[in-house]
């Protein structure tokens, strides 16, 4: 399978390493085509393929091209592509709000999927929503999705609007994670405890509270029962969350987050 990944940010970093670590492709199979010249030295520094500086050059014979840019580079992208891209080959964008319209009449090629990863991703840990154009085979799909799940799991929806829902959850949801870890170091701090002391307390609530999550059957609603105590200290806490409407923020942030991706599309 030779893959071409356009673009060497953290993303597509990130697939370059997973795919050769997971034996899914070669050194020599993987192309990677830097944004300019000065950027090909950088990326050839890390070994992991082949760098490119023109598109003319990596283009052909690819089987697979992932599209791993800011989707505010995307009109350059389809500027340096035109006319490049081959009906056969198969085209995975994981640009933000870049539709699956806008891919297929820019690149003029049928077999597009969108997918959106998020940043855990860069340590196995990440969470990938991905849909495809009814062009792509079966077996297409599966190449895509063997490849994805080198970074963590993988789901995929047939509806596009959901990938602008994913985008919303676990796209931006780790900064929601943080936002609310940040504000519990802030508490414990206020608490007394040194900035060391009220990382450590977080951080390592947060890893065990997952962890617990993931391996038992039990719901959010079940764990909260099960730490709270009737007129405990959980119990007080959730109360000033509902006064405080936390609950209905976050869901409002991540509606806010969905909107802004949906315009993005636009």
């Amino acid at each position: 399978m030779k893959i071409l990944i356009i673009g060497g940010g953290n993303m597509g970093l990130t697939y370059a390493r997973s795919f050769v670590r997971a034996h899914i492709t070669s050194r020599l199979d993987l192309r990677l085509l830097a944004r300019s010249p000065e950027r090909v030295g950088a990326l050839a520094a890390h070994e992991i393929g082949t760098v490119w500086g023109t598109p003319e050059e990596c283009v052909p014979g690819a089987s697979i091209i992932i599209l791993a840019v800011k989707p505010q580079d995307s009109g350059a992208l389809f500027a340096r592509l035109a006319g490049l891209v081959q009906p056969g080959q198969v085209v995975l964008s994981i640009m933000a709000g870049v539709t699956v319209a806008t891919l297929r009449q820019a690149l003029g090629t049928p077999k597009i999927i969108r997918a959106m990863p998020n940043l855990p991703a860069q340590i196995g840990m990440g969470m990938t929503a991905f849909t495809s154009t009814d062009e792509v085979s079966r077996a297409e799909l599966v190449q895509v999705q063997n490849l994805l799940s080198t970074t963590g799991k993988t789901i995929y929806v047939e509806n596009e609007a959901a990938i602008d829902a994913s985008t919303a959850i676990s796209g931006s949801g780790p900064a929601y994670v943080y936002y609310c870890m940040e504000a519990l170091m802030a508490a414990a701090a206020q608490m007394g405890f040194a900035p060391a002391e009220a990382e450590l307390l977080v951080s390592q609530t947060f890893r065990g509270a997952v962890e617990l999550y993931s391996q038992a059957g039990l719901s959010c609603a079940d764990w909260i029962a099960k730490v709270s105590s009737k007129g405990g200290t959980t119990e007080a806490a959730m109360r000033a969350f509902g006064a405080g409407q936390v609950r209905e923020g976050l869901m409002a942030g991540a509606g806010a987050a969905r909107d802004r991706a949906e315009e993005l599309g636009r």
